[in-house]
């Protein structure tokens, strides 16, 4: 008599295994690669992405994309995940990981479907990766010299931004992205550079501010009677609420006398008038405070001819902090010169149809501020995505300062050294490590497929020359030719391309070393989940 079948899973659950499921899960993330592939490069295009609430987005950042579609297929996150690796961990280089990674899918998909074992695919894969890791590492050109040093960064964010919205003006970005970080203090704080975006104008109104800017804060009657402009004064950043409180509902007092109850009133004002007293005899200009500054408060500085505003974000705080020096006070018990910040010059001036507050030629002067301006508001929003991939690749590139030639040439040259070194090896691994080799040239191709190049002649041609040892030999799309791109000054921090290298590497072993995926049912709304006892 035949045993009854064991029932493990609930009923409806989802449960695939084996090496179609591995397939499958190649699939899935090749047609993530897909919806990204045509980002990359000088002359990739856009996405626009609507979400549930019907709002908009317009980019051509891998990690931006990614994080906007909602991938429901389980394997495929794992390629959100190394966009977003790569976008913290350098901030460029987002399309490039997951195209690689979706390449090496691709090429070790046939092994898979000839019965290779997953465990073998793998372990040849990680010791490619560490000879081309090794091989660029070696390849890597060190900058030395503090005017080199300033160019090679300029040239890097040049290079970032030629494959953006902004790849018009990137001479004069890469400019204001390289002075930003230079003014940062030396662990380079990314919160420390405020980017405030204007509608309105053009791009190339866009400004870098030495110092602090924010729009005008909320203010109260009175406002208009403060003077705008000051020489050296002093700062005072707060924290504290400088308003008449309404009394508590319900509050009960039991007075016999009139002067009694005047004397109620009049300790609240006391205490207003107190605070305000010692922020104006400690000699500060500027009151500034995260809380509400009230019309009394407000009336009371104009009185003095001092500037006040409340309600400031907690960043511009920080960052006027950074720049100005002082700290945020809580009291004014002890409120004096050694706590406030100084800073050259303050004004309030016009910006778009908003007005802003500067502070300029701050003392310490490690915080700056970019104000971006243009027409409509998701030009300005991928601008600041823009600089924001322009500005990490800077930061990185300042603290590890060797670069490798971009536009396809690094991958083509570790591409030819890798299959090169395959020759040496015996067995069938030769195999796995020749279509590890050959997932590199994934990234030229895709840079001729987007700029309407012929990408078979054009990787011929790398194929020779890089042969023939023109190791920097990639595509330059502007001249539509190879060339030796060391020498046409396209640039990258290496770090953007060992990043990118481990990651894609990683993914790909993780996917091929998942072969189920159990998918439990989902409990019905309002309902239980089924075989669970219900609640009485």
């Amino acid at each position: 008599m035949m045993a009854p079948p064991i029932i493990l899973l609930k009923d409806g659950t989802e449960n695939k295994q084996g090496k179609n499921q591995i397939i499958s899960n190649i699939n899935a993330c090749c047609v993530v690669a897909d919806a990204i592939r045509t980002t990359l490069g000088p002359r990739g295009l856009d996405k626009l992405i609507v979400n549930s609430k019907g709002e908009t987005t317009i980019s051509n950042d891998g990690a931006t994309i990614l994080k906007l579609l909602d991938i429901v297929y389980p394997a495929a996150s794992v390629m959100v995940d190394i966009a977003k690796s790569q976008d913290c961990e350098v901030g460029d280089g987002t399309t490039s990981v997951v195209v690689l990674a979706a390449e090496m899918m691709k090429r070790a998909k046939p092994f898979v479907e000839d019965g290779v074992h997953p465990q073998l695919l793998i372990r040849a894969f990680s010791k490619a990766c560490e000879a081309a890791i090794s091989k660029l590492n070696e390849l890597a050109v060190k900058i030395d010299g503090p005017e080199a040093l300033r160019e090679m960064l300029v040239k890097c964010a040049a290079t970032t931004l030629s494959s953006k919205l902004v790849s018009q003006e990137r001479d004069f970005f890469s400019e204001m992205v390289v002075d930003a970080v230079n003014i940062l203090a030396e662990d380079l704080p990314l919160k420390m550079i405020g980017i405030k975006k204007v509608s309105g104008g053009s791009m190339m109104e866009s400004c870098l501010v030495r110092g602090v800017a924010f729009q005008k804060a909320f203010s109260y009657a009175g406002f208009e009677m403060q003077p705008k402009h000051y020489k050296d004064p002093l700062v005072a950043l707060l924290n504290i609420e400088l308003e008449l409180k309404a009394e508590k509902d319900n509050a009960e007092m039991r007075i016999k006398d009139v002067k009694d109850y005047q004397a109620v009133v009049d300790a609240e004002w006391n205490i207003l008038y107190e605070k305000l007293q010692k922020i104006h005899d400690s000699g500060a200009k500027i009151v500034l405070s995260k809380l509400p500054i009230g019309d009394v408060a407000t009336q009371w500085f104009a009185d003095r001819d001092m500037f006040c505003a409340g309600r400031i974000p907690q960043d511009d705080l920080e960052r006027l902090m950074a720049a100005c020096g002082g700290t945020v006070l809580t009291t004014v018990s002890q409120i004096d010169a050694s706590v406030l910040g100084k800073c050259e010059t303050f004004y309030e001036k016009q910006v778009g149809s908003e007005r802003y507050n500067f502070f300029e030629g701050c003392s310490k002067a490690q915080a700056c501020t970019l104000l971006l301006r243009g027409g409509a508001d998701q030009f300005i929003a991928e601008t600041e995505r823009s600089l924001h991939d322009a500005i990490m690749i800077v930061r990185r590139a300042k603290k590890n300062d060797s670069i490798v030639a971009g536009g396809g040439a690094i991958e083509m040259e570790l591409s030819t050294y890798l299959r090169n070194k395959a020759k040496e090896i015996t067995g069938k691994e030769q195999f796995f490590w020749m279509a590890y080799a050959r997932s590199f040239e994934i990234i030229p191709q895709q840079l001729c497929y987007n700029a309407g190049l012929d990408a078979i002649d054009m990787l011929n041609k790398l194929r020779h020359r890089h042969a023939k040892d023109g190791k920097w030999a990639g595509i330059n799309i502007h001249e539509e030719k190879v060339m030796d791109n060391y020498e046409a000054c396209v640039w990258e921090p290496s770090l953007v391309k060992k990043n990118a290298i481990i990651a894609a590497t990683e993914a790909v072993c993780l996917v091929l070393s998942i072969d189920q995926t159990v998918k439990n049912p989902r409990a019905p709304s309002g309902g239980t989940m089924p075989g669970l006892p219900q609640q009485m």
